[in-house]
């Protein structure tokens, strides 16, 4: 199987995302559309974009730059909650006829401003036990007519969604990424996702919860073609390690000084995977080859909670690592994002087809 490697688009009217010091077009068609082109002109497949309320709506964005780009390949964030399940499944099918096959879809189950928008199902076993039905049912109504469900959070009665997504050999209907560390999220993953996304763990802990996600798979069934599993990190790129570790250290510094900190929203902080990795710092400042831990102290999160930091050959190396134990789903970005996209598209792209070739 051919790797995937995407790129992040932030999908914000708020300058300052993650430290990038662009200060002008933030939130609109231009910015993101620069963003997006430049990603499939750098060797990228395209992009996961993210989403949040109060944030440029992730599904209506992923249209206009799908109309605006030839092979870029929009990863959707979305939730249930946000999204009843029939109405999504056929703007989705709608958008993937359009672009011929380019939509990804990526579940959030975590909280966000759910009052803002009436989702009133907020406690964690509910949360996700309603995903499992989303993915179950959206897989149904992409391939089959007639759809009848009644389940405990959706319903549907004589379903049938028009058009079909683009099918391809392989593909029945769009990849459908899901992350999260706690059971219950490894549970909906092995069940009902497509592809299980990491953040950025030390190997010895991506290869622990691969393999429990290939036992889980057995244990509730799998229905489904195997699961598999993609990787979201930071990936601080220059010519040499020394130029890397100098960079990723001045960004450090800045975001101790308050200058780049991460906004959090809802419950993140509290999140299990979140806090796997906040606890990656007491193991070290640096994991592995290069998995620097020192910017979750200081104010990163997320998938900018750890770095991979130093040469692209380190850093080619360090991924390669992460495929050799089942990666095959590469979701990198780093700041300024305009200039690392190009930046890290020309001088990691290559190395990581080449080794995975």
């Amino acid at each position: 199987m051919s790797p995937e490697f995407l790129w992040y688009i932030p999908n914000t009217v708020e300058p300052g995302h993650r430290g990038d010091d662009t200060t002008s077009g933030w939130g609109s068609i231009e910015y993101s559309t620069d963003l997006a082109r430049t990603a499939e002109q750098h060797g990228w497949g395209g992009a996961l974009l993210g989403t949040g309320w109060g944030r440029p709506d992730t599904f209506t964005v992923a249209t206009a730059l799908a109309a605006r780009t030839t092979t870029f390949k929009p990863l959707i964030a979305i939730r249930p909650g946000y999204w009843h399940p029939a109405n999504f499944a056929g703007a989705a099918a709608t958008l993937d006829q359009l672009s011929r096959g380019r939509v990804l879809v990526n579940i959030v189950s975590g909280l966000d401003n759910p009052a803002a928008y009436g989702d009133t199902t907020v406690e964690p076993p509910e949360r996700y036990a309603r995903t499992q039905e989303f993915l179950y049912l959206l897989r149904r109504l992409w391939t089959e007519e007639d759809v009848t469900f009644h389940g405990e959070h959706f319903r549907v009665t004589g379903s049938t969604v028009a058009p079909r997504p683009y099918a391809t050999d392989g593909r029945p209907h769009p990849t459908l990424y899901f992350g999260g560390a706690s059971e219950a999220a490894e549970r909906v993953s092995a069940a009902e996702a497509d592809v299980q996304l990491f953040w950025g763990e030390p190997l010895d802990g991506i290869a622990e919860r691969v393999d429990r996600l290939k036992t889980m798979s057995e244990q509730v069934g799998r229905r489904h073609k195997p699961l598999e599993f993609g990787l979201r990190i930071t990936t601080l790129v220059r010519d040499t390690t020394e130029e890397a570790w100098r960079a990723a250290e001045e960004k450090v510094a800045k975001m101790a000084a308050g200058k780049g900190a991460a906004t959090w929203t809802g419950n993140r902080r509290k999140a299990v995977g979140q806090q796997r990795l906040f606890d990656l710092a007491e193991r070290g400042e640096v994991l592995d080859t290069c998995l620097y831990t020192t910017p979750g102290k200081v104010g990163g999160g997320g998938a900018a909670t750890t770095w991979l930091v130093g040469s692209p050959d380190d850093v080619a190396e360090a991924l390669n690592g992460y495929r050799k134990l089942g990666i095959t789903h590469f979701v990198l970005s780093d700041t300024p994002y305009k200039p690392e996209v190009a930046r890290i598209g020309d001088q990691l792209l290559h190395r990581l087809r080449e080794r995975a070739g």
